[in-house]
């Protein structure tokens, strides 16, 4: 599993750091459910040489202590314009997302899901967390405010196995970008950004110098078959831009702009000290949803 899949969840560790937040009625990102209303959205991804769109449909449910949530399913993948079997199993799987403030996003089990769902599940709920995130906050109720959320806890990707050590820490940045009111839309920008202090695991004293402006804040170390170690380390940036609507709150498209600039080394050694030369690699993965229905 790789950092870009793990970022949206950083968002459970901010609960301490959000403000009591506004009423429903005074901010303008509240999202306005109505049981039973349904959502279609179109996810179109680029991650380096692989291009993919796939579907996925959704209802607005309540569960019995009346909150409500939104429930997908994910369908219809297509890759060069050929279309992309999924398991039997990732049919079956249903994801649970909801803008409702008072309920915290879950984590999705992903060992019930084919492995080429996990991005887009992942960067679906990236969206919805960040903009959870601004009406949790409460804090953006006209254009050009801006909200900092400190974060910083490192989270981990590593199996064990092959990634003995992955790691990435961000903070947010949220700003409202613009409201129009007469088209009764709103965009908000949220920038994923390294903390000033970084708090990864870096097991090499190389790894310490920046790759990017600030410290690094994405590392991994892979054990190949060969017996030898790739590592890398660099800073990894996400900046997502929601359009959304003032009417219900609902996310009519959003883009995710997800570049991480590395270094790579190969090892001979577990302690990563007997390595090759440094490679400079940028990885770069682009993420649109379009609500179509």
């Amino acid at each position: 599993m790789s950092a870009r899949t793990i970022t949206a969840l950083l968002i459970f560790s901010t609960g301490a750091a959000l403000l009591a937040g506004q009423s429903p009625n005074s901010n303008p990102l509240h999202r306005q459910y109505r049981e039973g209303e349904t959502l279609v959205y179109r996810m179109n991804g680029i991650n380096e040489t692989w291009h993919y769109s796939i579907q996925a449909d959704g209802i607005v449910k309540k569960d019995p202590s009346g909150a409500f949530f939104e429930e997908y399913r994910w369908s219809k993948m297509e890759t060069a314009g050929q279309p992309l079997p999924l398991s039997a199993q990732s049919s079956e799987f249903r994801q649970r997302l909801s803008l409702d403030p008072s309920q915290n996003p879950s984590v999705p089990d992903f060992a019930k899901v084919d492995p080429k769902l996990i991005g887009p599940i992942a960067d679906f709920m990236t969206f919805y967390s960040d903009l959870w995130l601004a009406i949790k906050t409460g804090q953006l109720t006209k254009p050009g405010d801006h909200f900092y959320v400190p974060n910083g806890t490192p989270n981990s990707w590593a199996d064990g196995s092959h990634v003995l050590l992955g790691q990435s820490a961000i903070d947010f940045d949220l700003t409202l970008k613009s409201i129009d009111k007469a088209s009764q839309t709103a965009v908000l920008v949220v920038r994923h950004v390294p903390p000033a202090k970084s708090t990864i695991q870096l097991p090499a004293a190389w790894m310490q110098t920046p790759v990017g402006d600030r410290p690094n804040n994405w590392v991994g170390v892979q054990k190949e078959q060969d017996g030898k170690f790739t590592a890398s380390v660099g800073e990894e940036t996400f900046i997502d831009e929601i359009d959304l609507s003032l009417i219900d709150g609902k996310i009519l498209k959003a883009t995710m702009d997800n570049p991480v600039k590395t270094i790579e080394r190969s090892c001979q050694d577990q302690a990563l000290t007997q390595c090759s030369d440094p490679k400079s690699h940028v990885i770069l993965r682009k993420i649109e949803i379009v609500l179509v229905q």
